[in-house]
């Protein structure tokens, strides 16, 4: 399906070398951010209190938020859970300061603001638990990665291979480099959300790079950089229309999900855009400069004994 078609290639490759300034200084940047501002982790991760709280009515979420603020809690995951009278309230460990004080401190302000408000359960997580869930995401991010370049080095070739997991790293780095800037919180959601760019970036480099590899079968004449430039062109239409579907879809949750899809709507937001950006500039660039050939994709024929070209084939024992 098509929405439009372009006749004429369009020179991506021509400023392949300037967009890729352009990322490694951003991909630089964001690492600089990265280490000296860290990441703002939520409470799955650097262990805190997370309270249960039932109302007899449906709770008003903006009014748990402002009365939490008020207390000294800055950007907590305020929820419903299970209905709309329900709300789950993640706290972040203080030092010198109890669960069992947290919890009492801010159900005395929420009965403040509505007497109905009773508290279900209060549970305490441990930092051994945040420890293990970042071990278990690293360990997750690992095996996403080893698993994409086994994939395309097999299904395509090695080049290919080292390109994607280049360009993919570049989109992850990036997301997190933002979360580091602003000091976004990062929890469980975003982490899903940056294994979801993984596959969703890697999944628009495939595409290209089979476009690539059945260029080069089809066009024999065409240079590396036709056919690469070709390839991305071909598949414009397919890109937008996959791409904006996802985004208009994305910008939804973004826009109106509410605090609770907020920051994982934000992370695929920032991934969509600079996966495009990367499987066209930064994965096939990368791909060419490696010194991707015609040989690479089309394997010559083993000649057999006895065949036509074979020097010895008409020679007499």
């Amino acid at each position: 399906m098509e929405f439009f078609k372009i006749r004429k290639d369009i020179p991506f490759m021509k400023h392949a070398l300037v967009f890729n300034v352009i990322s490694l200084v951003t991909f630089l940047m964001a690492v600089f951010f990265l280490f000296s501002r860290g990441l703002h982790l939520s409470v799955e991760f650097t262990g805190g209190t997370v309270m249960e709280v039932s109302y007899s009515q449906p709770a008003d979420l903006a009014q748990v938020r402002s009365v939490v603020s008020a207390v000294g809690y800055s950007d907590v995951q305020v929820q419903n859970f299970g209905s709309a009278r329900d709300v789950m309230i993640r706290l972040p460990a203080q030092k010198g300061v109890s669960s069992a004080m947290q919890s009492e401190r801010l159900m005395a302000a929420l009965k403040t603001q509505n007497d109905q408000a009773q508290l279900r359960r209060t549970e305490f997580v441990g930092p051994q638990v945040g420890e293990e869930l970042v071990a278990d995401g690293l360990k997750a991010l690992a095996f996403v990665v080893a698993g994409i370049m086994l994939y395309l080095a097999l299904r395509f070739e090695w080049k290919f291979s080292v390109a994607a997991i280049i360009a993919n790293l570049h989109d992850v780095i990036i997301i997190l480099g933002f979360f580091a800037f602003f000091q976004w919180e990062f929890s469980l959601a975003v982490l899903a959300a940056v294994l979801a760019v993984l596959g969703y970036s890697v999944n628009e480099s495939v595409v290209i790079f089979d476009r690539i590899r059945e260029n080069f079968r089809r066009y024999r004449k065409m240079s590396t950089v036709q056919i690469i430039d070709n390839a991305i062109t071909s598949t414009i239409s397919r890109t937008i229309i996959t791409h904006g579907s996802t985004q208009i879809m994305v910008l939804s949750m973004l826009l109106f999900g509410g605090e609770t899809l907020h920051y994982f709507a934000m992370a695929l937001t920032i991934g969509i855009c600079f996966g495009i950006y990367s499987s066209v500039f930064v994965a096939a660039a990368i791909a060419m400069w490696l010194g991707l050939r015609r040989e690479d994709m089309i394997k010559a024929p083993i000649k057999k004994e006895g065949d036509p070209d074979d020097p010895n084939s008409g020679a007499v024992v």
